[in-house]
């Protein structure tokens, strides 16, 4: 399909900008650094959560008659496998080049590197509601609404031992409508020092321990209360390989991705291709349920 551009006599190009969602879950769950993924097997790296014991009581001062018990040590693995490849890539004719395109940063580039970070972030909000959680609960069924909602999740996170800094809720819209008409609820404007803009912009208040977060990644009826490690994600940009004509590798809201820009000769075209590579896993310490997470419906579902 052909490029479309607005000549400048047609429009104002700093009138406007297109209406994007923000990115924001990204820099809220578990990210991982790319070195950790060379020369590992199958692309997968394994997390292990350490075993949990509890403390066992013997009798003081007792005639020592009877045995302690020895525990057992499990240990419960989580595999984060680097499995996705996004890519946008775009083919510019030596005329768009000459007479349409005025800024090649903010009408090519920029919107391919928004494009692969949506992607990204669609990688994320689909573990999350593809995982299973060992607690689900829906605002319909207290009578307290969201208030209740959130205070239930609190005591599902602190009964399964969850830390209880950097705690996070990413709300849908339907679920944002309703916190922001509940006067328990008062927005603020930030998140502390040195916040990323688009997860500044998008919290809603900090109440119960979360830091409340509005997102239309996610679906507008669904919210997702859990601690960063609930998570983990991975993000690497390519190599840049030697036969490129020109490449870069790059960051987009705490994304990394490989930028490379060459000419078709026998099409006369210039080609613009932005990817990276991700992958993203629930983390499930017992190995079934995800605990350090929990689903909030806003009547029902799974």
């Amino acid at each position: 399909m052909a490029n479309t551009f607005l000549k400048p006599t047609v429009i104002n190009r700093m009138a406007l900008k297109l209406l994007q969602r923000e990115v924001v879950l990204p820099r809220l769950v578990w990210n991982f650094a790319d070195a950790e993924f060379r020369g590992a097997y199958g692309d997968t790296v394994t997390l292990r959560l350490p075993a949990v014991l509890a403390a066992r009581e013997y009798g003081f001062r007792n005639n020592r008659s009877s045995e302690i018990v020895i525990d057992d040590l499990t240990e419960t693995s989580v595999p984060v496998v680097l499995d996705t490849d996004l890519y946008s890539a775009v083919a510019l004719t030596d005329e768009q080049l000459t007479l349409d395109i005025v800024d090649f940063s903010e009408q090519v580039l920029n919107p391919q590197v928004s494009a692969i970070a949506r992607g990204l972030e669609d990688l994320i909000v689909e573990t999350m509601q593809s995982a299973t959680y060992g607690t689900s609960l829906n605002i319909a069924d207290s009578a307290d609404g969201m208030w209740g909602t959130l205070l239930d999740a609190r005591k599902a996170l602190n009964d399964a031992n969850v830390p209880r800094e950097g705690r996070v809720v990413v709300v849908g819209s339907e679920i944002e409508r309703e916190i922001l008409s509940d006067d328990k609820f008062n927005r603020v404007d930030s998140v502390g020092d040195g916040a990323v803009s688009a997860v500044r912009e998008a919290t809603i208040n900090r109440l119960a321990g979360f830091t409340i977060v509005g997102s239309n990644a996610i679906d507008a009826e669904t919210a997702i209360a859990f601690h960063p490690t609930a998570f983990a994600f991975v993000n690497v940009a390519p190599v840049v390989p030697d036969g490129a004509n020109f490449g870069s590798r790059m960051a987009e809201s705490g994304l990394a991705m490989r930028w490379l820009r060459d000419y078709d000769a026998p099409h006369l075209q210039d080609r613009s291709v932005v990817s990276s590579f991700a992958g993203c896993s629930s983390v499930e310490d017992d190995g079934t349920t995800n605990v350090r997470a929990v689903r909030i419906n806003f009547q029902g579902g799974s």
